[in-house]
């Protein structure tokens, strides 16, 4: 692919080592970088951290190696700018998909239909979070503990309206994001060609009744 070279005008000046690249400043400069992110998801996400370089990165977004470093320090950085990325989209996604819901488990059960169809929707993006356990333990669990933490309140605000059950909200929202992530992974990652719907009503089944025999 033919590759060009953006001004460096987003390019801040006497910079500390090691601070962290400031936003752009211009429209422009701002689609260079998501054009760079974009590519990097996509590189990330098909051929894993180590085969991406930063070369196959620019090739993709169509920018000079050059200005790879106008926007970010290297190819670490941009992985950690994925993996907050993934956290906002997400967030939002969860958030419109169960915005009305008339109770807490009507919330985990459109909550669990629309992670799987996050994760059929951005299927590189949700590998790259996989990806930084080995390049970045930190983000990555920075990434679950926060979703933990904000699951956590949520759950214990449902308890106190007994709408569900007494318990430790804390372990709760470990299980319900690993019963997401796993099960998301199986229908929704790996058969994406395949409808999950099924899939999803059978994990809020298990979320709302538990394993415990019914009368």
């Amino acid at each position: 692919m033919a590759s060009r070279h953006e001004p460096n005008e987003d390019d801040p000046k006497d910079e500390p080592k090691g601070a962290p690249k400031e936003l752009p400043k211009t429209s422009r400069g701002e689609r260079t970088r998501r054009r760079i992110l974009d590519a990097a998801e996509r590189q990330i996400g098909e051929r894993g951290f180590g085969e991406t370089s930063v070369a196959s990165i620019t090739q993709e977004a169509e920018v000079a190696q050059g200005t790879f470093y106008v926007y970010f320090r290297s190819k670490e950085e941009v992985l950690r700018e994925l993996v907050l990325c993934m956290g906002r989209r997400l967030r939002r996604a969860l958030t419109l998909a169960t915005s009305g819901a008339p109770d807490r488990l009507e919330v985990e059960r459109r909550g669990i239909h629309a992670f799987f169809a996050f994760v059929r929707k951005n299927p590189n993006l949700y590998r790259v979070v996989g990806e930084s356990q080995f390049v970045d333990p930190i983000a990555y669990r920075r990434y679950y503990e926060d979703f933990a933490e904000s699951y956590r309140v949520a759950l214990e605000a449902a308890e106190a309206r007994g709408e569900i059950a007494v318990g430790d909200c804390e372990v709760r929202a470990w299980l319900l994001m690993g019963l997401s992530d796993m099960a998301g992974r199986r229908y929704a990652l790996w058969e994406a060609a395949t409808s999950f719907d099924a899939a999803a009503e059978a994990a809020f089944d298990f979320v709302a009744h538990g394993l415990a025999p019914r009368p």
